[in-house]
């Protein structure tokens, strides 16, 4: 997530003071059914404004069409936040959503990756990925990039890294850089930062779903 060639990239659409919000492995096994289905990232993640934040997917393993690669509806993330439903099976996204009603679609573009290759994409970017029909693994990590001047709209405290620049606003507890692999400070500050990620996650899915509702009852 340091690496100066992603965040030369990043820095070149939110500036030059960086946060890293959150980190996802999404590996997909050979010959299995799982899929992402159309979603937006912001919708669970409770940033606000909602649209400064840009997701780099770094490809280790070969992201084919046949291995499931991402694919992006051009154009979809100028529609704004759209509602999301849950309930899809054998889905990579923690909370197994999906747009029930994602219009208009478009142009789709096909996002095949080769190993260390890397992609952008605005969080409000409506995409989806298919199964992994392949006899290989599909490994990539999503790593989420936001401006230092972006707050948070949870409950509590949310932590964040700081990768490049500096943070002059203080919306988030900056977590320390690990002195080596497996330092076990740095694990012990990675199992809180991640207890804390599931509690403001899981929150977020209940304001998605209430805001929903509310919106289904007004009309």
């Amino acid at each position: 997530m340091r690496h100066p060639r992603i965040l030369d990239a990043v820095e070149h659409i939110l500036g030059p003071n960086i946060l890293v919000f959150t980190t996802t492995w999404f590996i997909k096994e050979p010959g299995t059914p799982h899929v992402a289905a159309w979603h937006q990232d912001a919708t669970h993640f409770g940033l606000e404004p909602n649209d400064q934040h840009v997701t780099a997917w770094l490809a280790l393993s070969d992201a084919s069409l046949e291995s499931g690669c991402m694919q992006f509806s051009a154009g979809s993330h100028k529609r704004g936040q759209l509602a999301h439903g849950y309930g899809v099976a054998a889905s990579v996204n923690d909370a197994n959503q999906f747009i029930p009603n994602p219009g208009q679609l478009g142009a789709i573009a096909d996002c095949s990756l080769q190993p260390g290759e890397f992609s952008l994409h605005n969080t409000l970017l409506v995409h989806q990925s298919g199964p992994n029909n392949s006899t290989d693994r599909r490994i990539g990590i999503g790593i989420s990039y936001i401006p230092t001047w972006v707050k948070h709209t949870g409950s509590q405290r949310h932590t964040a890294h700081l990768v490049r620049g500096v943070d002059n606003h203080g919306h988030f507890d900056l977590d320390p850089p690990p002195a080596s692999d497996f330092d076990a400070a740095a694990q012990a500050t990675h199992d809180a930062s991640y207890a804390s990620y599931a509690k403001n996650y899981a929150e977020q899915v209940r304001r998605h779903i209430e805001k929903t509702r509310a919106a289904i009852d007004r009309t």
